[in-house]
């Protein structure tokens, strides 16, 4: 339900309250004044009648704001979470690490058919990116040396904001207020619109906030530590890298790398060799990343190891074009654009192309990436609607970002951020340049040499470091970075003013540079090449996050065929699905184990992953099993020279010879062939009453 309807409902109830307690007053005057007894049976009767009516509006909003519908009996938020989380644990999908030992929290391990299907959605990203652009993969250590991370920014500013208690029990001071406002709208029925309007625009708002204001709400709404409920200290930041010492001297400070981005960026001298010194390219890199969370929760959205797929996609800055942008020009999907975010309003669907034209996304292989990853999270088995991109608002960007979108899956815990695509400019290049003294840079030679106006800004680091002191690194970087356009802006507003307001966004304030600060000058030269720092585009997948936001999309229930209880199944494309297909003789007999054992056989021969079950358990309740792992066919052997093949969410059958089964089979697990081609090629099979009679696990 959207926010207009769910503030009518509030108002609503609000009204209705109103009467209520007016009505009541009625009743208590007529009883007061001896009012005859008809009187005062219609007035009770009126009252409980808007009583009644209450009710009816409470569960309405209930169902809003956790997600359920009173009408159709479907589960709440929480109701759901327990039971996909529940059913995931009991099928080992994953599990927490160490349990034996009571575990550590934000680390789990991934059981049997977790690690299926991870390998799945790591197989078809491979296919779907580094295959389909050609991309240069690598795979560079976890450990990582101090000097590269203080050159990338995160051994200063890779923080979280934190709060203590008297105790020292540490929260992570975003997740609190967060917590607090998704409380109060999820199960305070009796807050007004108004209230509601103000505490969504905190969320909206939350990842903007300074730590002055994060500590200014928390004391507003009288925030406590939630173990506790004693009082929290003003929050403060939190580097959240494990650091370690490399060698047996200690002397060598390194960190668990917090992202896998840095590895390709030192490495891009040589990888731009390897690519023929030609632009743009792509590197690619799958691998482990840490960050050590302070509040470590929801499971496999917030863990202190986690599996991150990332791409540097490097290109001149002059020429963001995209030759292969025009595949997906006309998708439309879900946007959030910065300007309906400020405005309180919701996403809406947009099409690509048209977000690009309008300038809504910076450039056309930033909206490439953008279409590229919404068809790999929809083929993954991603509900559309339930998957926006969300543009950063301008203070969450770092001030060298052109432009930054979010792909936010909604799940149980609402919208999670799944997927980070942004142009980051040349900042992580030119950072390692300056640091390490190596010229990470590309070149562009002319057929004849040009005569090239530059515009230099050259940052006056002397008078800055006097005037700003430790503020100073900040403001040069934030000088260089600028556009051309702001930077000849700034050159008349010093010429005729002799100083001008300059605002810094890694800072959050604004400073005031004066004429002597900065020289902003063009020159005129002659050039026989360009050389230039590329810019980068970075799409960043968050593994574990993909994966657990599939296995809500994916669970639902339905009824035994008795109608005695819910089964559980998840609905995996083929794709992404742990076990392809199982393999079930429909009751123990040599003869039909013989030939499930042959099945097997060619199944493995086409590399289709299956499982073969010749138990004497009922077939009804090992399709229930299997169901709930997610295996999307079932074989079931009950003659010698056919098969049947049930398809897991219709239930529907076809008769398949055995001699091409393992062909049938490799067609509709690799996506080659969909169920309603084979089902219009093959016999259908009406399953008799004893095949499915006891579904129950």
């Amino acid at each position: 339900m959207d926010a207009t309807a769910e503030d009518t409902l509030r108002r609503a109830l609000s009204e209705k309250q109103s009467a209520i307690d007016a009505q009541g007053s009625a009743v208590r005057a007529l009883k007061d004044s001896k009012a005859d007894q008809s009187q005062i049976d219609a007035a009770v009767d009126a009252l409980n009648a808007l009583k009644l009516d209450k009710s009816s509006i409470e569960k309405k909003l209930q169902a809003a704001v956790t997600g359920g519908s009173p009408s159709d009996g479907s589960l709440g938020r929480e109701a759901f979470r327990h039971a996909v989380g529940n059913t995931l644990e009991r099928r080992l999908f994953y599990i927490p690490s160490f349990k034996i030992y009571r575990g550590v929290a934000g680390l789990y391990d991934y059981g049997p058919p977790g690690c299926s299907v991870k390998s799945n959605v790591l197989s078809f990203w491979r296919q779907h990116f580094v295959l389909e652009e050609n991309m240069l993969e690598v795979d560079c250590p976890c450990v990582t040396p101090e000097a590269v991370l203080k050159a990338s920014g995160h051994v200063d500013k890779f923080t979280d904001l934190m709060v203590k208690d008297d105790y020292g029990n540490c929260y992570r001071a975003d997740h609190l207020l967060k917590d607090f406002c998704n409380e109060k709208l999820q199960k305070d029925l009796t807050i007004t619109a108004e209230k509601s309007k103000e505490l969504k625009h905190v969320l909206a708002m939350l990842d903007d906030f300074s730590s002055e204001q994060l500590g200014a709400k928390i004391k507003e709404y009288g925030i406590t530590a939630p173990d506790t409920k004693n009082p929290l200290s003003d929050p403060y930041p939190f580097n959240l890298m494990f650091q370690t010492s490399i060698g047996p001297s200690g002397l060598i400070r390194g960190y668990m790398r917090p992202e896998t981005a840095q590895g390709i960026f030192v490495n891009f001298k040589d990888l731009y060799y390897y690519n023929g010194n030609k632009l743009p390219f792509a590197a690619a890199q799958i691998g482990q990343a840490f960050r050590n969370e302070i509040s470590p929760r929801q499971g496999l959205l917030r863990v202190r190891e986690f599996t991150l797929a990332e791409i540097e996609h490097f290109v001149d800055p002059e020429d963001k074009s995209h030759p292969k942008y025009p595949e997906v020009e006309n998708l439309e999907f879900l946007m959030f654009p910065r300007e309906e975010q400020m405005s309180g309003q919701s996403a809406k669907v947009i099409r690509l192309g048209d977000a690009v034209s309008k300038g809504i996304v910076n450039n056309e292989t930033l909206g490439y990436f953008i279409g590229r990853v919404y068809l790999f999270l929809t083929r993954l088995g991603i509900d559309k609607e339930r998957l926006r991109f969300r543009q950063h608002l301008a203070n969450e960007m770092a001030h060298y970002a052109a432009d930054c979108w979010d792909a936010e899956i909604e799940c149980s815990y609402g919208w999670i951020e799944c997927v980070g695509i942004a142009d980051r400019s040349a900042y992580d290049l030119r950072a390692h340049t300056e640091n390490s003294k190596v010229a990470l840079v590309a070149s562009e030679k002319f057929a004849e040499p040009k005569e090239v106006e530059k515009l230099v800004i050259t940052p006056v680091k002397k008078e800055l470091g006097l005037a700003f002191k430790a503020d100073q690194r900040n403001i040069v970087e934030a000088l260089e970075a600028m556009k051309e356009k702001e930077a000849i802006e700034m050159k008349s507003s010093l010429e005729s003013k002799g100083e001008v307001e300059f605002f810094v966004c890694t800072l959050g304030k604004t400073m005031t540079i004066k004429k002597n600060m900065v020289s902003i000058s063009k020159e005129k030269r002659k050039e026989h090449q360009r050389v230039f720092t590329p810019s980068v585009i970075e799409p960043s997948f968050g593994i574990g996050r993909i994966i657990y936001c599939l296995f809500e999309h994916c669970f639902y229930t339905r009824p035994s065929k008795a109608g005695d209880e819910q089964l559980n199944v998840f609905r995996f494309p083929p794709l992404v699905a742990p076990i392809k297909c199982t393999v079930f003789p429909l009751v123990q007999n040599k003869k039909y184990e013989e030939v499930a054992t042959a099945i097997s056989r060619s199944l493995t021969a086409a590399k289709i992953s299956h499982k073969i079950d010749v138990t004497g358990t009922s077939i009804g309740k090992r399709y229930a099993r299997t169901d709930e792992l997610g295996v999307p066919f079932a074989i079931t052997v009950d003659s010698t020279t056919s098969v049947t093949v049930r398809e897991r969410d219709s239930k529907d059958q076809i008769r398949v010879n055995v001699e091409e089964l393992a062909a049938v089979m490799r067609l509709v697990t690799e996506g080659q062939s969909t169920w309603a081609d084979v089902w219009s090629r093959f016999p259908h099979h009406s399953a008799g009453s004893t095949e499915e009679s006891d579904d129950r696990c």
